[in-house]
């Protein structure tokens, strides 16, 4: 058998395309990292060096350096746990389908709280979230559900919606 055989059967064997594609899309979870707001990179855990390795990023104008640098990140993201960060930056990307799941069960939440069975619902919610501002949520829901029943516009929803998210938020530990 031939050295190029074995390295064939070996189960843990990558080829070159293989190895530069992982690279490749190390380099774009850099980009997409890059992308991100100083306050959401925050929000998001890597180590120092990646950290400063961002901050370099931010001061490099020329194409042939900036190119040179991401490479860099890339290769200091194959250190990093790169599925966590990708997670990560989905919640932020707002085309995400991380990102859209989490806005349509805020959304569905909302909903269910100034529902039929409010009462019920907020319980539930007040329960799994014990830290919150009792009355100031209460004062929303009840806002909302008059606003419903007198179908005018939606600005006591929306706050509702913007309460939730911070909540959720925080429990993420992420800034939307």
């Amino acid at each position: 058998m031939t050295e190029f055989e074995q390295l064939e059967d070996d189960e843990n064997y990558k080829s070159k395309t293989q190895i530069k594609r992982e690279v490749e899309a190390l380099q774009v979870i850099g980009t997409k990292l890059l992308a991100l707001s100083k306050q959401q990179q925050l929000k998001v855990e890597m180590s120092e060096t990646l950290r400063a390795a961002l901050l370099e990023a931010t001061r490099i104008k020329q194409r042939e350096a900036m190119r040179r640098h991401m490479q860099y990140i890339g290769r200091i993201m194959r250190n990093e746990d790169h599925e966590a960060i990708a997670a990560r930056i989905a919640l932020f990307d707002s085309s995400s389908a991380a990102h859209n799941k989490l806005f349509h069960s805020l959304e569905s939440q909302r909903d269910s709280l100034i529902g039929e069975n409010s009462a019920t619902e907020v319980q539930k919610y007040l329960k799994e979230n014990p830290s919150i501002d009792i009355q100031h949520f209460r004062q929303l829901v009840r806002q909302s559900i008059k606003e419903l029943a007198e179908g005018k516009k939606t600005s006591a929803r929306k706050k509702l919606f913007k309460y939730l998210r911070e909540i959720k938020e925080t429990k993420l530990g992420i800034n939307l």
